[in-house]
């Protein structure tokens, strides 16, 4: 997760056409995988040495993107016991507390992920419908 595109090209491989495709869509409920750098530490890429590139478009990610000044390695909270979304801080705090050192409750977010674009070829690839509308990628 970053805060804006700015230094993207650190981090994955983006050609003029993908930035483009970025900008217009990013904040926003986008997932964008590219070809990682090697400033991605090795942890962070998958098998394929790709990289996901979100910028989001919640206030209070990106005050926490802002802050640190640098991309935030995240991911999603899972379904609680009763396979309900976890969605609000008590459930987060019940389920995670132990886990985390912070919460924020940033009111709630409905539970739905991120739409995920895969750029690694010439043609954009949907590899996970969600938020995103995907009109403009097909």
């Amino acid at each position: 997760m970053c805060a804006s595109l700015t230094n993207i090209s650190n981090y994955g491989h983006v050609g003029n056409t993908d930035y483009r495709l970025m900008r217009k869509n990013l904040p926003g409920p986008y997932t964008f995988v590219l070809a990682g750098t090697k400033v991605v530490p090795k942890i962070m890429l998958t098998k394929q040495k790709t990289v996901g590139i979100r910028v989001p478009n919640h206030p209070v990610c990106l005050a926490i993107v802002e802050a640190l000044d640098n991309p935030v390695l995240n991911t999603s909270a899972a379904l609680d016991e009763d396979d309900r979304p976890v969605c609000t801080a008590y459930d987060v705090e019940r389920l995670f507390g132990k886990q985390v050192d912070l919460i924020i409750d940033s009111g709630e977010i409905l539970p739905a992920p991120s739409t995920v674009i895969s750029l690694l070829t010439e043609q954009p690839e949907i590899l996970r419908v969600g938020k995103g509308d995907i009109g403009s990628f097909v």
